[in-house]
């Protein structure tokens, strides 16, 4: 094992363990991980001697908080010579998909900052670890991009309009709302986390489905508390229901004016204070996006965002996003178009276009 990697993988007993390893920058993958991971994750696919496989971020900060995006700007600001804008985005939801439909049990331990990429790696493994320093979030609406790596599979498949929610205001939730809307399967606190990882590797997989990973995870589950969301979903659900994100700013703004008599007032003009700063493009992107694939499969959901990847990487708002929350840290973006009333129903139509011969199929 090459302990200056990247990415590290070992076999432990019958667990294929792999270990995100950049914790100083929170574990985010680069596209050498992703070429890294897949072959592996292939050969664990088909050689029986592996019976689960589990993945993990190193140092006590992060699981992986998301794609290396700013790697992703330097190279199209560049010119991208090397394709970096091409590939990644490709790579990573091949292995998104690989992820989604590994034949034996896939065991995240997300106990740290998940968000992004990160949420690509563990969200669609049957079994999801969350932990006491657990923060999951899709925040792509505030970079000019989109809720990817799936995003357009499950955060419309979550509990009522709490997907969403969560895609167009890149809320952080905990381990005790991932146990409710079912991002995380199961919660173990922290300090027995090590205890589980190595139960895991003493365990056998007697191929039957799981059953041998769910006795070894259920040993340290307990329970993570009560749920935000779940105390806020009925309100969520009436003030997202809109038809459109202007309606939803719209019901936000009617609720927060309502004052103390509504209840939330002061949660809804919080949203719509957070939803001002995102990008306008971005959010009636994700809208669109969510409502499509509510009704797709993993896979063509994967060709979708691909196509919406290659538009934000032509377009102007990834760019100016991640100059303003990453490179020159201002937080004050210029977004184009810069309201939600300029962006018109062509111009987000035009981000599903298909690509032809450069289009993600499976």
């Amino acid at each position: 094992m090459d302990e200056t990697a990247e990415i590290l993988f070992e076999r432990r007993g019958a667990i294929g363990l792999v270990t995100l390893s950049r914790p100083k920058a929170l574990n985010a993958l680069t596209l050498g991980m992703i070429r890294a991971f897949q072959p592996v994750l292939d050969a664990w696919a088909e050689d029986p001697g592996v019976g689960a496989v589990v993945v993990r971020g190193a140092g006590e900060k992060a699981f992986c908080a998301g794609g290396d995006v700013r790697a992703v700007w330097q190279a199209g600001k560049a010119g991208d010579e090397g394709g970096l804008t091409r590939d990644f985005f490709r790579e990573e939801y091949i292995l998104n998909r690989t992820v989604f439909r590994f034949p034996k049990p896939y065991i995240a331990l997300i106990d740290g900052i998940t968000m992004g990429g990160g949420v690509g790696l563990s969200v669609h493994g049957m079994i999801r670890v969350a932990g006491d320093r657990t923060l999951v979030a899709m925040p792509e609406t505030a970079i000019g991009l989109f809720p990817d790596v799936g995003g357009s599979y499950f955060l419309p498949r979550l509990p009522g309009k709490a997907g969403l929610y969560l895609a167009l205001t890149g809320h952080r939730v905990r381990a005790a709302d991932c146990r409710y809307l079912g991002i995380a399967t199961h919660y173990v606190p922290t300090d027995r986390q090590e205890e589980l990882l190595q139960a895991l590797c003493e365990a056998e997989f007697p191929g039957d489905g799981g059953s041998g990973a769910e006795a070894a995870v259920n040993r340290f589950v307990v329970h993570a508390g009560g749920s935000e969301m779940h105390r806020r979903q009925a309100l969520i659900d009436r003030l997202f229901c809109g038809e459109s994100v202007e309606a939803i700013v719209s019901a936000l703004e009617a609720a927060a004016a309502k004052g103390e008599a509504e209840g939330d007032a002061g949660w809804a003009a919080e949203q719509v204070d957070i939803l001002h700063k995102r990008s306008p493009t971005s959010m009636k992107v994700a809208f669109e996006q969510l409502r499509r694939g509510a009704n797709l499969t993993f896979e063509d959901c994967m060709t979708m965002e691909y196509r919406l990847s290659q538009a934000a990487m032509a377009g102007h708002n990834f760019y100016e996003g991640i100059r303003a929350v990453l490179v020159d840290k201002d937080h004050a973006p210029a977004w184009r178009p810069a309201s939600l009333a300029e962006v018109d129903r062509a111009l987000v139509e035009s981000h599903f276009k298909p690509l032809g011969e450069r289009d993600l199929t499976f």
